[in-house]
C-alpha cells in the first residue's frame, strides 16, 4: 500500500499556523473560508491539543445545553454552546453537544476531544502531524519556523500552541512538590492530608477530584476567593463542593488566604508554613503531599530570546488588539495565549479568551485582520438598512459581544449615503482608529457585576460613549430603547 502523503511540505506560505488544538482548527478553518494559503503544523499525532490531557479529572468549567429554544444551527445557539467551534456549514455546527451524555451540562474531557476530532475531519481540514516547531528566526520580514521536518517561511505565523506548560510560583521548597499536571488518580490520596497550593481553576478541580478520598484538604494562596464575582468567572460553581465544606464549617477542608512563606521535605512528607494575609498569625502543617496548582506557561520556545515581551510573570505573551506580539511583527496568538491582549480594561470582569467560547470568536476577527493585511483592501460589507433595531438586536442577542465582553464590538460606518457593517473588531481598535462616522456596540460589566450595553459613536475624529440602562432580561429591542437610540444618533 502505498503511503499517504503528508500535507504541507516545507516551504513558503502566506501564514502557517503552529497548533491542532480547537485554537489553530479555529483559525485554519477561518483562514481556508478567506482563501488564505497557510500550513498548519502540529507535534500532535491527532487533533484535541490540550483536551487530550486536560482537565485531569475529566469535565470541563464550560458549559453546553443540548436542548435550548433556538436551533442547534442558529447564531444564536452559540450563546448555549460553548465549546463548539464555529463554522458556516450547517453540519459542522454545535458538534460538541450532539456527543454529551447528559450528566452534566458539562462536557467531559473525552466528548471535547472527539468533537474536535469529528470537525477537523467532517469539515476536511488538514495538518501536518508528528511536526515539531524547534527555532524562529527572521529574514527580511520574513518569519522562519524551522521544524523536525524543515523550515516553512510566512509573511505571518500565528501559534496556538495553548497555555499548557506548568508554571510554578516563587516559593521556597515548591519545587520539591508536585504539579498539577502530575497529579494521580483520586484514591491514590486516599486517607492522606492534601495541601493545595492555588485557589483558582486547577486548585479546585484538584480539591474536588481527591476530596471523596483525602483525609483533609487545604487549600492555600495569598488573595481571597471572590464569591461575588463567580457568575463571570470561567471558575463559577464547578468545583467549589470544597469551599462549600469550609464555608459550613465542615472540618477537613481549609480554604485559607495565606502565604507560603516555605515547603520542607520530610522523610514522610511535607512542613508547609504559611501566614495569613486576610488575618494576623503563623499556621504550620504536616500534610502527606503537596500539589502546586500554580498555573501554566505558554510553550514559547525561544521567541522570549528573540525580543518577544510576555505578561503575567512571563507566562504568557503580550499581544496588541489583534493578537499580535507587541515585539515581534507578524507573530501572532491564537487560543488560549490570545488573553495576552487585555483589552481596555476599563471596568469589570468580561472577555473569555482563556477559553473555547471566547477565542473562537478572537481567531475568526484575527484571521479577517490578517486577510486584509494580505490583500491590501478592505472586504465587501453589507448595507444595513435600518441602524437602531440593528445595532439594538446585537446588544440583546449577539454571542459575540456577549462571551467576548469589552474585548469585542459590533462597528457600522457612515458611507455612500447609509451605513454599512463593518462587523466584529477589538473595541480597543476602534477607540484608536480614525475613519469615518461610526457606532460600536458592546457589551460590558462594570466594577459591581452589573452588565451594561454600551454605544461608542465616532463623529468627527471625536468618541463619545453611551450607556444604556441595564433590563433584567437583557432584552433591548423595547421601545424605550429604539427612542432613546433614535434620539441619540439623531443628535449626531
Amino acid at each position: 500500500m502505498a503511503a499517504v502523503e503528508r500535507p504541507f511540505p516545507p516551504g513558503d506560505y502566506d501564514v502557517v499556523v503552529v497548533g491542532s488544538g480547537p485554537g489553530g482548527l479555529q483559525t485554519s478553518y477561518c483562514l481556508r473560508r478567506l482563501g488564505i494559503r497557510h500550513a498548519v503544523l502540529s507535534r500532535d499525532e491527532q487533533p484535541g491539543g490540550m483536551f487530550q490531557r486536560f482537565p485531569i479529572f475529566q469535565r470541563l468549567i464550560t458549559w453546553t445545553k443540548p436542548d435550548a429554544p433556538v436551533e442547534r444551527t442558529s447564531r444564536e445557539y452559540e450563546w448555549y454552546d460553548h465549546n463548539s467551534l464555529l463554522a458556516e456549514e450547517p453540519e459542522l455546527k454545535a458538534l460538541v453537544p450532539a456527543l454529551m451524555d447528559r450528566a452534566y451540562d458539562l462536557p467531559s474531557r473525552a466528548e471535547m476531544e472527539a468533537g474536535l476530532a469529528a470537525f477537523a475531519e467532517r469539515a476536511g481540514l488538514e495538518v501536518r502531524y508528528g511536526c515539531t516547531w524547534e527555532t524562529t528566526r527572521y529574514e527580511g520580514d520574513e518569519v522562519v519556523l524551522v521544524t523536525s521536518d524543515g523550515e516553512y517561511r510566512c509573511r505571518f505565523a500565528v501559534f496556538a500552541l495553548g497555555v499548557t506548560e506548568p508554571w510554578r510560583a516563587d516559593v521556597p521548597g515548591l519545587e520539591h512538590a508536585a504539579h498539577y499536571v502530575d497529579t494521580r488518580e483520586p484514591q491514590r490520596y486516599a486517607d492522606r492530608n492534601v495541601f493545595v497550593v492555588g485557589k483558582r481553576n486547577s486548585g479546585f478541580e484538584v480539591a474536588q477530584g481527591i476530596l471523596p478520598w483525602a483525609r483533609s484538604i487545604v487549600l492555600g494562596s495569598p488573595r481571597p476567593v471572590q464569591t461575588g464575582a463567580l457568575a463571570l468567572s470561567a471558575l463559577r460553581v464547578r468545583y467549589l463542593h470544597p469551599y462549600d465544606e469550609y464555608a459550613r464549617g465542615g472540618p477537613g477542608t481549609y480554604v485559607l488566604d495565606v502565604t507560603i512563606e516555605r515547603i520542607e521535605r520530610r522523610e514522610d512528607g511535607f512542613r508547609v508554613v504559611t501566614h495569613g494575609t486576610t488575618w494576623d498569625g503563623t499556621l504550620e502543617f504536616e500534610v502527606d503531599d503537596v500539589i502546586a496548582a500554580t498555573g501554566f506557561q505558554a510553550p514559547l520556545r525561544d521567541l522570549p530570546q528573540l525580543g518577544l515581551v510576555t505578561v503575567a510573570d512571563g507566562r504568557v505573551p503580550a499581544l496588541t488588539p489583534f493578537w499580535e506580539s507587541v515585539s515581534l511583527p507578524g507573530v501572532f496568538f491564537a487560543g488560549n495565549a490570545s488573553q495576552g491582549a487585555r483589552g481596555i480594561e476599563k471596568r469589570g470582569a468580561g472577555a473569555s479568551s482563556t477559553s473555547v467560547n471566547g477565542f473562537r470568536y478572537n481567531a475568526r476577527v484575527l484571521t479577517q485582520h490578517l486577510a486584509q493585511m494580505l490583500n491590501g483592501r478592505a472586504p465587501r460589507r453589507e448595507p444595513v438598512a435600518d441602524i437602531v433595531p440593528f445595532l439594538l438586536r446585537e446588544l440583546s442577542n449577539a454571542p459575540e459581544l456577549w462571551v467576548q465582553k469589552g474585548y469585542l464590538c459590533r462597528v457600522v460606518s457612515a458611507g455612500d449615503g447609509g451605513f454599512v457593517d463593518e462587523e466584529f473588531m477589538p473595541l480597543a481598535a476602534f477607540l484608536d482608529s480614525t475613519g469615518p462616522d461610526a457606532f460600536a456596540a458592546s457589551v460590558e460589566v462594570d466594577s459591581s457585576g452589573t452588565i451594561v450595553p454600551t454605544l461608542y459613536l465616532r463623529r468627527g475624529g471625536e468618541i463619545h460613549e453611551h450607556q444604556l440602562e441595564p433590563h433584567p432580561l437583557h432584552e433591548y429591542e423595547r421601545d424605550p430603547y429604539r427612542r432613546e437610540l433614535t434620539s441619540l444618533l439623531g443628535r449626531q
